[in-house]
C-alpha cells in the first residue's frame, strides 16, 4: 500500500534552487513591463480591428468622455499622478477632498450605538404623496426599517402645507432630522411646527433654493429675505436653511462639470445674500447644504463629490471663512436622468451602483430614488428596496468602515483633479458674467447645458452610452407596473431649464410602436432575412434584432426571402457574413423586393456597398436615426 508523501524534516537539506527567499517580489522573475510596450500592443489590436488613423499615443483612441472637457483613459500609472496636488489632506481637514469629517463617512452612526459599524451616512427617504394617511404610514415604515432622516416635498400636488403637522405626528423630531422642500410656505410651516422646541435633531434643512426655482421656471427670485428666515431658524441647532440643488442642472442635461460649476456659483450667490442680510461669513457657510446627482458612472460620481468639497473649501478660503465651517455638507440623490420607464427593475441596479459611489465619494446624506420613480409615486415595495439598498451597502457591505477608500488611486485622483479644474473654469465664467442669477436670465447656463446634453445625446443615439433594457436588450413583452401620477412639484416654465432623461428618445419610439399595436393590431415588424447556417448568421441577426427591438419593432426571422409574407411586413434586414454578402446579398435583396419588401436593410457596414440595399445597421451607427427611418418605412406615426 502506498503511503502519502511526508514533509521533509526542518533540518533536511533543501536543494539551493528550491530555497524560498525571505522577501518575495510579485512577478519578480519577469522583466518589468513598460508603458511603451503596452501602447504597442494596444496599437496592434486596434489596427487588427481596422483602426489605421491612430493618435500618437494609442490609448488616446480608447479615451471615453465622462463630462464636458473631461475624458478618462484606459490606463493610469504613477506617472499620471506626478503633477497632481499633494496637499489633498486627510478626512476632516481642509481641503476636505478625502472627506468632510474624520472618523466617519457621515454624521449618523450606521446601525445605532450598539452597532459595530463605526459610521455611515444619513439614509434619507423622499416623500411627496398628497395622501396624508398613506404618507404617514410610509414614513413610519421607513423609520422603523433603516431610514434615518426624511425629505418631505410640500406644496400643490404633494404633501399639503396645512397637513405637515399631521404627517409628522408620529415622528420623534429629536431623533429623525427633517428636510422640507416647497419654498417659504413649507419652511414657515415647519418652523411653526417646531416653535419653542430646542430638541430638534440636527441635520435637517428648510430646503430654500430660490435659484433652483429660477433655473426650473425661468422666473427670477428674490434672495433678500433668506437672512430673515435664517435668524428664525438659528434657534434650532443644526437646522440649515438653504439647499444648493445641483440636480436641477444635472436634470437639464448637464455633466458633472456643469453641475459642480453651477452649484458653486449658486452657493456664492447665497453667501452674498446672507452676508448682505447681516450674517457673518461663518454663519452663512453653516446654513448651506449641497445636493448632487449620483449616477451609475461610479468613478465620475466618486471624483465629483471629492472635487466639490475641494472647490467649496477654496471658495471659503477666498471668502475668509474659518476652516471649521468650510467642509461642504453633501446630499447625494440617485440621478433622475439615468432612470428609465421601460424595464424599470433595472433601475435597482443603477441606483445600487450610484449609492455605492455616493458612499465611497463621502456624501453625508444619500437618497436612493425608488426604481419606479419615472412611472409615478412609488409603492411600498419600491420604497423598501430603495432603503434596503442603503442598509445592505452600509451594514452588510461594510462600505462605511473605510474613509475615502478610493483615495490614492491614480485614476480617481487624476479624475478628481480634472473635474475640479474644469468645474472651476465654468464657475469663474459664470462669475465673470455677473453671477448665476444673471447667467440664468441671459441664457448662458441654458446654452452650456444644451451643448453638454447634445454631446451626451449623440453618444446615446449611437449606443456608445448604452441603456440596458432600453437601447440594449429591450423586452417587448414586459408588463409595466401601474403607479399613481406624481405631481410636478417644480414645474418648468417657458424660460426655465428643461428636464431630460437618457432613455427618453428610445422610449418615445417604443411608445409609438405600442400605440400602433393597440386595438388588436400586429406590432410593427422588421423581417430578418438570414443567409446560410445559423452559426454563420446568428451574430449579425442577434445584433439587428437587438437594435430594431429598441424601437419597439418585432423581428421575426427565416432563411432568405421565404418568410417575408408570413412576417406580415414590408421592411426587411439581410443578416449573414461578409463572404455571404459578396456571394448572394444583392440577389436576396432583389428576391425580397419581388416578395413585397419596400425597404431593405443590411446588417453590416456601408463599406460593403451591396446593390439593392437602402441602409445599413452596424455597431456605432446612429441607432435612433435608423429606428426613426424604419418607423417611417412601416408607417408608424409620430
Amino acid at each position: 500500500m502506498d503511503h502519502p508523501a511526508q514533509p521533509a524534516p526542518a533540518d533536511a537539506d533543501v536543494p539551493e534552487e528550491h530555497e524560498v527567499p525571505e522577501d518575495l517580489v510579485l512577478a519578480g522573475e519577469f522583466p518589468a513591463a513598460t508603458r511603451e510596450q503596452w501602447r504597442d500592443l494596444v496599437a496592434g489590436v486596434l489596427r487588427k480591428a481596422g483602426r489605421e488613423d491612430l493618435p500618437e499615443h494609442a490609448e488616446d483612441a480608447l479615451r471615453r468622455a465622462v463630462a464636458t472637457g473631461v475624458s478618462v483613459a484606459p490606463l493610469y500609472t504613477a506617472e499620471d499622478a506626478g503633477d497632481l496636488p499633494t496637499a489633498v489632506g486627510v478626512p476632516g481637514v481642509p481641503p476636505f477632498v478625502r472627506g468632510a469629517r474624520a472618523g466617519a463617512a457621515g454624521e449618523t452612526a450606521a446601525g445605532g450605538a450598539d452597532s459595530d459599524v463605526p459610521g455611515g451616512w444619513d439614509v434619507r427617504q423622499r416623500h411627496a404623496d398628497p395622501d396624508v394617511a398613506g404618507t404617514r404610514e410610509a414614513i413610519a415604515a421607513d423609520l422603523e426599517n433603516g431610514v434615518s432622516s426624511l425629505w418631505l416635498v410640500v406644496g400643490e400636488g404633494a404633501i399639503p402645507v396645512e397637513s405637515l403637522g399631521e404627517v409628522l405626528a408620529d415622528v420623534y423630531l429629536d431623533l429623525a432630522p427633517v428636510t422640507v422642500q416647497g419654498g417659504v410656505p413649507a419652511a414657515t410651516a415647519f418652523l411653526d411646527l417646531v416653535e419653542g422646541r430646542d430638541d430638534i435633531a440636527p441635520g435637517g434643512s428648510l430646503g430654500l433654493d430660490p435659484i433652483g426655482v429660477q433655473a426650473a421656471t425661468g422666473e427670477e427670485q428674490d434672495l433678500s429675505g433668506l437672512a430673515d428666515v435664517v435668524r428664525r431658524a438659528v434657534a434650532h441647532t443644526g437646522l440649515r436653511t438653504v439647499v444648493v440643488d445641483g440636480t436641477v442642472f444635472s436634470d437639464a442635461g448637464g455633466s458633472a462639470v456643469e453641475e459642480l460649476g453651477c452649484s458653486l456659483a449658486a452657493g456664492a450667490a447665497y453667501l452674498r445674500a446672507l452676508t448682505d442680510g447681516g450674517l457673518s461669513v461663518d454663519e452663512a457657510f453653516g446654513q448651506l447644504e449641497f445636493r448632487y446627482a449620483a449616477t451609475a458612472d461610479q468613478f465620475t460620481t466618486i471624483a465629483a463629490l471629492r472635487a466639490a468639497r475641494r472647490l467649496w473649501d477654496r471658495v471659503g478660503e477666498l471668502s475668509g471663512a474659518s476652516p471649521e465651517v468650510r467642509a461642504q455638507r453633501q446630499h447625494a440623490v440617485t440621478s433622475s436622468v439615468m432612470t428609465t420607464r421601460r424595464d424599470p427593475w433595472v433601475n435597482m441596479l443603477r441606483t445600487t451602483v450610484a449609492c455605492f459611489a455616493a458612499g465611497v465619494g463621502g456624501a453625508d446624506v444619500v437618497t436612493v430614488q425608488p426604481f419606479d420613480a419615472a412611472l409615478g409615486l412609488p409603492d411600498a415595495f419600491s420604497r423598501r428596496i430603495a432603503r434596503n439598498t442603503q442598509s445592505l451597502l452600509v451594514e452588510e457591505g461594510s462600505l462605511a468602515r473605510v474613509l475615502d477608500p478610493a483615495g490614492g488611486s491614480w485614476y480617481v485622483e487624476s479624475l478628481t483633479e480634472e473635474l475640479a479644474q474644469a468645474a472651476w473654469a465654468w464657475f469663474t465664467e459664470i462669475e465673470r458674467a455677473g453671477g448665476i442669477v444673471r447667467a440664468l436670465a441671459d441664457g448662458l447656463v441654458r446654452d452650456r447645458l444644451s451643448a453638454a446634453w447634445e454631446d451626451r445625446r449623440k453618444r446615446l443615439a449611437k449606443r456608445s452610452d448604452a441603456i440596458t433594457g432600453v437601447s440594449e436588450f429591450p423586452n417587448l413583452t414586459e408588463k409595466l407596473p401601474q403607479r399613481r401620477p406624481a405631481a410636478d412639484v417644480l414645474p418648468s416654465g417657458p424660460g426655465g431649464l428643461p428636464r431630460v432623461r437618457a432613455a427618453q428618445d428610445f422610449e418615445e419610439l417604443r411608445d409609438r410602436a405600442d400605440a400602433a399595436q393597440s386595438g388588436g393590431a400586429t406590432r410593427p415588424r422588421v423581417y430578418l432575412a438570414t443567409i446560410g447556417p445559423e452559426a454563420r448568421h446568428t451574430a449579425r441577426a442577434s445584433f439587428a434584432a437587438n437594435l430594431f427591438q429598441a424601437g419597439g419593432l418585432e423581428t421575426p426571422a427565416a432563411d432568405g426571402a421565404s418568410g417575408l409574407a408570413e412576417a406580415g411586413t414590408t421592411v426587411a434586414c439581410i443578416c449573414g457574413t461578409d463572404k455571404d454578402y459578396a456571394e448572394s446579398a444583392a440577389a436576396l435583396a432583389a428576391d425580397l423586393r419581388a416578395a413585397g419588401a419596400t425597404a431593405v436593410w443590411l446588417a453590416g457596414k456601408p463599406s460593403l456597398d451591396v446593390d439593392g440595399v437602402d441602409g445599413y445597421v452596424y455597431a456605432g451607427c446612429d441607432a435612433l436615426e435608423t429606428l426613426r427611418t424604419a418607423h417611417e418605412q412601416l408607417g408608424v406615426s409620430a
